[in-house]
């Protein structure tokens, strides 16, 4: 490991610790050459699916994006960074779970708004109003009247291939009542 202080090579591991969920690993290193200590992460690296955007688009999938979202939606609310954290990594193992090479980012921002919903109402209609690009008030009140989030684990066939013109809530493709493909 490169020391941040004189870039020497040279360094040693003082201390290793794993968090409490045992997928991190914090270790304290010390540079042979100048004597600066400074702290390392390790987290296994896990190969995540391509996120294809609603535009066509196509990235790598960003745990600190889905983060990054959660914290804006519960500013200011009383949820934990461990409760937001938990809630990001359900989401991530859950798309790993899919085995899918590209995932649409319809489906993940559903899982976010699933997740958001069951932890904080207030947080979901931050993260729905931005999500769903409301044009106006009464398109945004109606919308939260008829749709309520009701992704489960259960649901993961469903939500497997919605860019092939399925409804990734219904499992059905759009437009063709269940039984009339």
């Amino acid at each position: 490991m490169k020391c941040p202080y004189c870039s020497s090579f040279d360094t040693k591991v003082v201390d290793s610790r794993i968090n409490q969920t045992g997928d991190l690993t914090r270790r304290r290193r010390e540079c042979i050459v100048c004597g600066g200590r400074y702290t390392t992460y390790e987290r296994v690296e896990e190969i995540m699916p391509i996120v294809i955007k609603k535009d066509g688009r196509r990235e790598p999938f960003s745990r600190e994006k889905i983060f990054s979202g959660f914290q804006k939606a519960c500013h200011k609310r009383p949820i934990t960074t461990q409760q937001i954290e938990a809630s990001v990594q359900q989401i991530e193992k859950l798309i790993q779970s899919f085995g899918l090479k590209e995932i649409p980012a319809k489906s993940v921002g559903e899982m976010v708004m699933s997740s958001l919903h069951k932890m904080d109402k207030v947080a979901y209609v931050r993260f729905a109003s931005v999500y769903r690009e409301f044009q106006d008030v009464d398109q945004f009140v109606t919308d939260l009247q008829l749709q309520s989030p009701q992704f489960e684990e259960s649901d993961r066939v469903n939500l497997a291939f919605p860019f092939l013109g399925e409804d990734p809530l219904k499992g059905t493709p759009e437009g063709q009542a269940e039984g009339n493909t």
